[in-house]
């Protein structure tokens, strides 16, 4: 810029000629030709063009980049496996103008990035009880001594600010459905309007503007709770950004400190407190109270929560030969007088209840697989019983009875040792169909006791452990008593024998 400015102001007022100039300068006459010509007053320098053996690889390489930065950082190629990768495709260059230009267009795409994200916005205001936000995020745990990938689902009352989080393995509707009836119940209430962006689970299909095509079972809970469900435009988080600033503050807040737990279960129980004591210790932004302080106040504005939703998924399956029903690449028992039958599949969020003849006929709790290890086969042994009084010699490696509770198995190895033990076992078995199991299993342990097990001393003392008080004797309050003494009198039984005989003429 200086050297600009000297040439122009010793030949334009100077009147020095451009051979002198360039004698003072050490420069070129060509050069100062140049910069006067140009009519600039600042320097413009030509942008180098220097062939490289890259150039004929560029578009292939800006394409692999683009596609490794979206992948996980695991699953993400080295720059060095690129460059041995364009080797392949004949690139005889070295591996440090790659690694330049990596790290060139990474540079610009950061600020790309981070232009397209500098955006103006306006502060937005909701009235008591107005609305919530909702949102998923990912995050992990340690269940049961395994480091597992977990679903959050984010709730925020937008005037008070009052949040809630429940884990959840999947992002699956009988999910979203059990994250809405337990966020309601802590809230106490129902707000008038809901916003969520255009999840799968909510949203079938994205129409131009504000159009939707809702899911049905969506609509059946929004309808349950009378809240009218609001969608944002496509890649636009700002229009729900306290549950998008949330979801990165509750990362650091709490999960980062997150202990291990023996099951989901308490990890729930776990979050709901910490939602409590958030609400207890956390300012609002624009009241000088605490978020339950404000909370209590946005509570007459709320909707009554009334009946919680009977949110599951139903399928339609059909049961095997051997009575089971696949499910996620489970297996699950039902009774065996529904074999070779199709059968209804309720799906809740931790269980499973299997419906036929408008009856629940079993329930399973809801079994997840983890690192795509084999599936479960999750029996009840009181479905195979029918089968078992048909086949008794199956119950001997029948494996739904692999699992019976201690009395019976104990009582099992007694009688399997005698003639006929496997069908007087059965018979045993089958009487939890008629009584309870607990007192059918505690009549089993006194039989033991007694050391000669068999069905008639299980029946003996069930009964007398059904009806432990013994029968009180009749009392008559009216005792009969003769009015006509009897008489002896022997010629009545001449009398009797003489009739006979006349009665045999």
């Amino acid at each position: 810029m200086a050297l600009l400015s000297i040439i122009r102001r010793w030949h334009l007022r100077e009147q020095i000629s451009l051979r002198e100039i360039a004698k003072r300068l050490g420069i070129s006459r060509n050069t100062v030709r140049r910069y006067l010509r140009a009519g600039v007053t600042e320097p413009v320098y030509p942008k180098r063009q220097s062939p490289s053996q890259l150039d004929d690889y560029v578009t292939k390489l800006e394409y692999w980049l683009k596609t490794e930065r979206h992948k996980s950082r695991k699953q993400r190629r080295t720059i060095r496996q690129l460059y041995e990768d364009l080797r392949v495709l004949g690139y005889t260059g070295s591996y440090d103008r790659v690694a330049a230009f990596a790290r060139q267009w990474f540079k610009a795409e950061h600020t790309r990035n981070k232009t397209a994200a500098t955006h103006t916005f306006v502060p937005l205001r909701f009235a008591p009880g107005e609305a919530f936000q909702f949102d998923w995020s990912e995050d992990y745990a340690v269940i049961n001594g395994e480091r597992v990938k977990l679903q959050i689902a984010q709730f925020k009352l937008c005037y008070s600010r009052a949040f809630f989080l429940r884990a959840y393995p999947l992002q699956t509707h009988e999910m979203l459905f059990d994250a809405h009836n337990h966020a309601f119940a802590a809230f106490g209430s129902v707000p008038r309007r809901g916003i969520y962006d255009n999840m799968k689970t909510a949203v079938d299909k994205v129409r131009i503007g504000k159009a939707r095509d809702v899911n049905m079972r969506f609509a059946s809970m929004v309808s349950h709770y009378l809240f009218d469900a609001e969608f944002c435009n496509p890649a636009a988080g700002w229009e729900k950004g306290q549950i998008e600033k949330q979801v990165q503050d509750i990362r650091h807040r709490i999960w980062q400190t997150v202990p291990a737990f023996a099951s989901l279960v308490a990890l729930n129980d776990w979050l709901a407190d910490q939602c409590r004591i958030g609400w207890q210790q956390r300012r609002h932004p624009e009241f000088d109270q605490t978020i339950e302080a404000v909370w209590s106040t946005e509570q007459p504005h709320l909707m009554a929560i009334g009946q919680s939703f009977d949110g599951f998924v139903e399928h339609v399956k059909p049961v095997s030969p051997t009575c089971l029903v696949n499910f996620e690449r489970n297996r699950y028992s039902v009774p065996a007088s529904f074999a070779n039958r199709p059968i209804s599949l309720r799906v809740y969020a931790s269980r499973l209840l299997f419906v036929a003849e408008g009856d629940v006929v079993a329930e399973h709790i809801r079994r997840f697989n983890r690192n795509h290890e084999r599936g479960q086969t999750i029996y009840d042994w009181r479905h195979y019983l029918a089968v078992v009084q048909r086949k008794p010699g199956a119950l001997r490696n029948g494996a739904p009875f692999q699992e019976l509770p201690q009395g019976f198995q104990r009582l099992q190895s007694v009688l399997l040792k005698r003639p006929g033990g496997d069908r007087e076992m059965v018979e045993i078995l089958a009487l939890v169909m008629l009584h309870d199991e607990d007192a059918v299993l505690a009549a089993v342990e006194l039989a033991l006791e007694t050391q000669a097990p068999a069905k008639q001393t299980v029946l003996n003392i069930l009964s007398r452990l059904l009806d432990p008080q013994p029968q009180q004797p009749v009392i008559a309050h009216c005792p009969l008593s003769l009015t006509i003494e009897p008489q002896a009198n022997v010629d009545r039984y001449d009398d009797l024998r003489n009739q006979e005989q006349r009665h045999a003429i």
